[in-house]
């Protein structure tokens, strides 16, 4: 279904913590665009260890970060005072304004930028549209807002055209 290849991610995880990204930053990678709730963390929750480990080790192999999420101030920020990135909050996803924005704050143009989120119509979608190259993992926690629920029975029809795409 053609139709739905603008959803397709590019690459599709189980967690965003098994992102190679020594790899990528080898690849000429250099900026990481994360969105926040049910990618890194269960959704509204603080930053936990393997979060606050995964910052550090992003800035230790060199790569530049912005949080770029949909929610507001205060829960973006909560999440970033412990992994300490840059952040966009209310970002309008997915419209393309927030990725080149988060491109803006880390000096990298489409080519050398990844987006990590876990879903297809906002995150993906705009990431795409913006050129930049994305990986979509699976949410980590069930229990979510309605409309994302809802959201997700849509997601389960593209995916399942994308999954028979990778078989061909």
């Amino acid at each position: 279904m053609a139709l739905l290849q603008c959803f397709y991610p590019d690459v599709y995880l189980d967690s965003a913590y098994e992102i190679d990204f020594e790899t990528l930053y080898q690849k000429g990678f250099r900026g990481v665009i994360f969105d926040i709730d049910n990618t890194l963390v269960p959704h509204g929750a603080p930053a936990d260890e393997r979060s606050i480990a995964l910052f550090e080790r992003l800035r230790h192999i060199g790569f530049e970060s912005v949080l770029l999420s949909n929610n507001k101030e205060p829960r973006v920020k909560m999440f970033n005072d412990k992994v300490r990135s840059r952040y966009l909050y209310k970002a309008g996803k997915p419209a393309r304004k927030g990725y080149l924005a988060a491109m803006e704050l880390m000096g990298t143009v489409p080519s050398t930028t990844l987006f990590v989120g876990d879903q297809l119509f906002t995150d993906v979608w705009g990431a795409k549209r913006a050129g930049i190259l994305t990986y979509l993992v699976k949410p980590i926690h069930p229990k979510e807002e309605i409309q994302i629920v809802l959201k997700r029975r849509l997601e389960w029809i593209v995916l399942f055209f994308y999954k028979r795409s990778l078989k061909k």
